[in-house]
């Protein structure tokens, strides 16, 4: 499994490497354009690489090692080149700097003399809100104008974040060059609260105004702030039936801002997708996924997946109405899904036919999910090396059940958080209707938590989970798939996903589900270089037969990881030893965070 891993990890970096991740486009396939090398000496503030990058040449990167250490600028750029670095050391405050140009047939060579700086003498705030903490600039720092236009920025956002839209707000920075000096004023007068007015619809056409004002974030009546407009357009755009989406909050009366939101229907509902990967617990599998979005309008959607692979075969049929119901503004969605699915556990196979339906709620923070499912799951025998199971687990059960999952999110993003918690609970109740089916009660919990320090990234995710069977009115039990294995990323990163069944010692366990399951897993997130960050970890992982039972012994595991922040959450790459036994170890990869 673990060789498995690593060939997932390889393929990764060699499709990024032939994407050009690594390396430049095919040269081939450039056009190449005269170029003069070009280089710059004198400079005791900046570096070479910054003064690079402010002239737009051509040099390469801290993880480049392979390429030449040449920087080169396109000759297009030599006539710019003198007011560029001009308006670059302006802009860092360096309004006397001097620039000595000696251009050749085959180089350019900048010799610099940064001089003195313009320095902040004085920092004057009138405000009836506190802005304090976002005037960063201290007295005696060097004057930069970028920073200067940033911090406006920052305090004008709060404004709006906080409800005040109709705050005055004044900067200025008067600048003596001669002296080198800059004294900065900032002056704010917050104004009154604003609340959201009324929302009003263009532009749709086959979707009910009822349906897009489901996903408006921005309530009348509720407090202005823009987060609740980032969260409109999430959420309309979360109904995937729209081309374009434009919620406009730029009218005014009286601090009322109406809120009109300009629709694109989709031209293109169909969406198809195929292809062919690997999976670090199925192996290599294709897929196929077809969706028609805004289906019968109403931005209804029906969807069919396809997947094979050797240990696993996947055809879902599934089906989308938002706002199905309104009960005192509640809104309620309905999902259904059925169909089939056969996956090889470790001593088992699992085949399954199931159909659920559910109504769904979602708001700024909560998700609620409440629905019935049928399901008839064959257990049997799997010749794949590993232990059996005890002979009564193989057989058929016929499972109907109720379930609710109910979600609080207050993250301060999904993607990639650096602050606050996550609550998620769930339950499902068997319903014996004859001797066939299984009587029971599922139940989990997890709770996540997310805090920053400076640049340091902790987080701390808890999972209980408990089954009890009703072995009073059905002795068939449940099958083991519905029971809890642990492993992978989102558990104990030294092993496989589900690669976890009863722990019998820190270092073993079966291939049985278990009927109680507590896990802990503790994170810690810095920042190497931009976008690149490092890890560590340590995950912790009971599993034990019975149910209710506390007092079993623990999986420990601990591990290094690579992070990389792309606008889709990190990519993570995660080596997770058990720490008893460090010959055991998985590697794990992910698109996503798993706090």
């Amino acid at each position: 499994m673990y060789f498995k891993h690593l060939f997932l990890v390889l393929l990764f970096l060699c499709h990024f490497a032939s994407a050009g991740f690594f390396s430049d486009d095919n040269a081939s396939e450039e056009v190449e354009l005269p170029t003069h090398l070009i280089h710059f000496s004198g400079q005791k503030v900046f570096d070479e690489s910054d003064l690079l990058d402010a002239v737009s040449a051509e040099h390469k990167s801290f993880y480049q090692f392979w390429k030449d250490d040449t920087a080169r600028i396109n000759d297009k750029l030599l006539p710019t080149l003198e007011p560029t670095l001009r308006n670059f050391f302006d802009s860092e405050g360096y309004y006397d700097a001097e620039f000595k140009i000696k251009q050749t047939k085959t180089a350019v060579n900048v010799t610099i003399k940064e001089n003195q700086p313009v320095l902040i003498n004085d920092i004057n705030i009138s405000s009836d809100y506190h802005i304090n903490d976002f005037v960063t600039f201290h007295k005696g720092d060097v004057f930069r104008a970028k920073d200067f236009i940033a911090i406006k920025g920052n305090i004008a956002e709060e404004m709006l974040k906080q409800g005040y839209c109709s705050y005055d707000f004044n900067t200025k920075a008067y600048v003596d060059l001669d002296a080198h000096k800059v004294n900065l004023k900032y002056a704010l007068k917050k104004g009154g609260v604003c609340t959201f007015g009324n929302v009003t619809v263009y532009g749709s056409k086959t979707i009910g105004d009822d349906v897009i004002k489901s996903r408006v974030r921005a309530r009348a009546g509720e407090r202005f702030n823009l987060e609740r407009v980032k969260d409109t357009y999430d959420a309309l755009y979360g109904l995937k039936a729209f081309d374009s989406v434009l919620v406009g909050v730029d009218r005014k009366f009286y601090n009322v801002v109406p809120v009109d939101i300009k629709v694109s229907e989709m031209e293109k509902p169909y969406h198809f997708e195929v292809g062919a990967g690997y999976d670090s617990y199925v192996g290599a599998r294709v897929h196929t996924h077809i969706t028609k979005h805004n289906f019968l309008g109403n931005a209804q959607q029906l969807q069919l997946d396809l997947s094979w692979s050797q240990l696993e075969q996947v055809a879902i049929l599934g089906f989308f109405k938002p706002v199905i119901w309104e009960p005192y503004g509640f809104y309620l969605d309905l999902g259904a899904k059925g169909g089939y699915s056969n996956l090889g556990y470790d001593g088992f196979q699992e085949e399954k036919v199931f159909f659920r339906t559910y109504l769904n709620h979602v708001s700024e923070r909560f998700d609620i999910k409440m629905g019935i499912a049928l399901e008839a799951i064959d257990i049997t025998e799997r010749d794949d090396g590993k232990p059996q199971l005890p002979s009564e687990a193989y057989n058929l059960f016929l499972l109907t059940y109720p379930y609710i999952d109910v979600v609080y999110d207050g993250r301060d993003s999904k993607l990639n958080p650096k602050y606050g918690y996550y609550v998620r609970g769930y339950g499902e109740w068997g319903i014996p209707t004859d001797s066939e089916t299984s009587d029971y009660q599922k139940y989990l919990l997890e709770m996540r938590g997310i805090y920053t320090v400076s640049d340091l990234t902790m987080a701390v995710v808890g999972k209980v989970g408990v089954i009890e069977i009703g072995e009073e009115t059905n002795n068939r039990g449940i099958p083991e798939s519905k029971k809890f294995f642990a492993g992978g990323m989102y558990s104990n990163r030294a092993y496989g996903f589900r690669e976890i069944g009863v722990i019998t010692s820190p270092t073993t366990d079966l291939v049985d589900g278990a009927q109680t399951w507590a896990n802990l897993m503790v994170e810690a997130d810095y920042p190497i270089w931009g976008d690149l960050y490092g890890a560590v970890f340590s995950d912790n992982t009971m599993l034990t037969k019975k149910s209710m039972d506390f007092k079993g012994d623990i999986i420990s595991s601990a591990g290094v990881g690579v992070r990389y922040i792309t606008p889709v959450g990190p990519l993570k790459l995660d080596v997770g030893f058990n720490v008893e036994d460090p010959s055991i170890y998985g590697i794990q990869f992910q698109i996503g965070q798993s706090f």
